[in-house]
């Protein structure tokens, strides 16, 4: 081959090469500016989802008014809600009057030795209303049917801290996240254990080598679902430890 067809070859294989860096580079960028896939990204979805106490606390510090207690006759909490939150609609308060809680947590009920969970008012009694206080905001709030006044000063209540609010509605948020199975950084308390027994009743027992005979409650287990009782025999009172299925109201 001359020396011409040589120069010829590289002339014309020099572009070539460089074509093919181009187009590799071309296949790089995009793939470095290709979507990224749902794999990749579920966890920077994950991580900027926030704990629920923490949404929890933004919440209720993005609100615009301060955070006052109210009392309330006992077991009329949530009827005091719907109707405050009803007032706030017919007198236009809702630019001074926020938001109305009423504090809940979860426990365990038993009843006929069935246990179920259910939501009960955390503070008997006491109600949340985050508002803007002045004359009207009050009046709506002292005159709601059941509301027997501001706790403190009645006139010149003391609002509450962030972590007080926070704390008072902490139970209720981790149930619920619980319940829809959403991951909290602190876990839930054990739900509190009700049963429909007190220590020195008197109940009769329906199973058993004491059947039918009447027996005195003189400690609740709960957690295990058990009682001891006092049984009389021949004139003496015997300790005995019963299933709360093995016994029942004396009066039932």
């Amino acid at each position: 081959m001359s020396d011409l067809e040589e120069s010829w070859d590289l002339e014309i294989g020099e572009p070539a090469a460089e074509a093919e860096l181009a187009d590799a580079e071309v296949v790089e960028v995009a793939e470095e500016l290709a979507p990224a896939s749902e794999e990749e990204l579920a966890p920077a979805e994950a991580a900027a989802e926030l704990d629920p106490i923490e949404q929890l606390r933004i919440d209720v510090m993005s609100e615009l008014g301060d955070w006052y207690v109210v009392h309330t006759y006992s077991g009329h909490e949530r009827k005091v809600r719907a109707n405050l939150e009803q007032r706030i609609t017919n007198y236009h308060m809702e630019d001074k009057i926020f938001r109305v809680e009423v504090p809940m947590e979860e426990v365990i009920e038993i009843h006929n030795t069935v246990p179920k969970k259910v939501q009960r008012v955390r503070i008997p009694g006491y109600v949340l209303v985050c508002m803007d206080l002045d004359e009207s905001s009050w009046r709506v709030v002292k005159e709601t049917p059941a509301v027997t006044g501001f706790v403190g000063d009645q006139y010149n209540p003391v609002p509450l801290q962030i972590d007080e609010v926070v704390e008072m509605l902490t139970p209720g948020v981790l149930a619920a996240a619980q319940a829809a199975g959403v991951e909290t950084a602190v876990a839930a308390p054990e739900p509190e254990i009700n049963v429909d027994f007190e220590i020195g009743e008197v109940v009769t027992v329906t199973d058993g080598p004491f059947a039918e005979l009447n027996a005195e409650i003189s400690e609740i287990m709960p957690e295990t679902q058990k009682l001891k009782v006092l049984v009389t025999i021949f004139e003496r009172e015997t300790p005995v430890e019963l299933s709360f299925d093995q016994v029942q109201k004396a009066d039932a």
